[in-house]
Order: structure tokens, then sequence, then C-alpha cells
């Protein structure tokens, strides 16, 4: 008989609020930079609508902007660190923006490779996806034995993520492009995930389906 538990976890995907690189369209990777003045008002906005959904498991990326959006969002939970869900490092890129680079050709042939060509001194799109995944499985297994715990009560979690990590994830799990999956400051995707037993963590059984947007 299906383990119909697997059914009963669902993910928040949020992405982080917005920081001064954010605002002035700069390729904010490996810089751990703060949430701006406009950045925590905004999440303070959203939070008076109500957008975010309540959860009762909170994961996040170990950089400032996404720990300090996990305080402000959920403050009474004390939230799981998975270091993988770094955002992308963009080496030559990093804190530039395209009036910076646009006269820069190898920023040029970035652009006209749709993103898929390896970041100069930086990370290639495929290691970042698979840095990402990697974390993915890590947060799994540590739901996997909560619903072992749980029974048959749903689980809901939560994750404070940067824009790559979720394009990432949703893209590889969902089956679309990298691309789909844009959003924007302390907006997300509210998802199912399934593929999980009580057993074990296979990557290959893993499916995410967004359900509506945050």
């Amino acid at each position: 008989m299906r383990d119909r538990s697997e059914d009963q976890i669902m993910l928040a995907f949020i992405r982080h609020g917005a920081t001064q690189a954010n605002k002035e369209r700069r390729y904010l990777g490996k810089t751990d930079e703060s949430l701006s003045k406009e950045g925590i008002e905004m999440l303070g906005s959203y939070k008076i609508q109500k957008i975010y959904p309540d959860v009762e498991y909170l994961f996040t990326s170990p950089m400032k902007r996404c720990m300090e959006t996990a305080k402000m969002i959920y403050p009474a939970l004390c939230p799981v660190i998975i270091p993988e869900w770094e955002e992308i490092d963009f080496g030559r890129f990093e804190y530039k923006n395209y009036e910076e680079l646009k006269d820069d050709a190898e920023y040029q042939g970035w652009i006209n490779s749709g993103g898929t060509m390896d970041l100069p001194e930086g990370e290639s799109r495929n290691d970042f996806i698979l840095r990402c995944k990697s974390g993915f499985i890590r947060m799994c297994n540590e739901l996997r034995q909560i619903k072992g715990r749980n029974g048959s009560k749903p689980v809901m979690a939560g994750m404070i993520v940067h824009g790559g990590t979720i394009m990432s994830l949703l893209s590889s799990y969902g089956g679309t492009d990298y691309f789909d999956y844009q959003v924007s400051n302390g907006r997300g995707y509210l998802c199912k995930l399934t593929g999980l037993n009580n057993k074990t963590t296979k990557e290959d059984s893993i499916q995410i389906k967004v359900v509506t947007e945050i």
C-alpha cells in the first residue's frame, strides 16, 4: 500500500527581503549583505498583509539577508541552517550591475549563453544547482524524520533562501526551466513535496509541485 504521508509535506519557498544591491540591480552572490531599510519595511508590509503561511519548521541559507528575513517573518522559530544554500558566486561579476559590465566581452558572452556559461572566476550554474540539491536532500532527511514522529499530522516547513536557490530547486524537481521561477524579494511559492517515505530519501523520486504563489 502506498504511504500517503508523503503527500502531507508542504514547503514555503521564500526569497529574502531586499538589500541595497537588489535595489541597484547588482549581481549579489557571495557578498554577505544585510537587508536594506526599504527591504525591512517591505517585509513588514507583507506580514501585515498576512501573505506568509504559518510554518512549524524553518530552514535557511546562512547568509545575513536570509537570516534577518527569517527572524522578521518567523521570530518564534529557530531556523536550521543549510550551508549549501548560499547564493551562487558571481566571480568577477560579483556586486556589479549591467551598466558597469555592458562593455565587458566575457559578460556579453555569459548573457548570450542565457546564463549557462561558467562565470569568470566564479561558480558554474551546474555546480550551483548540485550544491543546492545537496542541501535540499539534507533538509528532506530531517523532514522525513519529523514526519515519522508526527504520524498522520501534516508537516508545514518554510525555506528562507535566495532567488537562485529557488530557481535551482524548483527547476530540478518541478521539471521546468530555471528562469521560470524568478521571484521578487520577500515573495515565493507554496509547494507540495512528494517522494519521501518513512525509510529513505531517494532523489530520483522527489517531486515539487507549486500550489500557489506567495
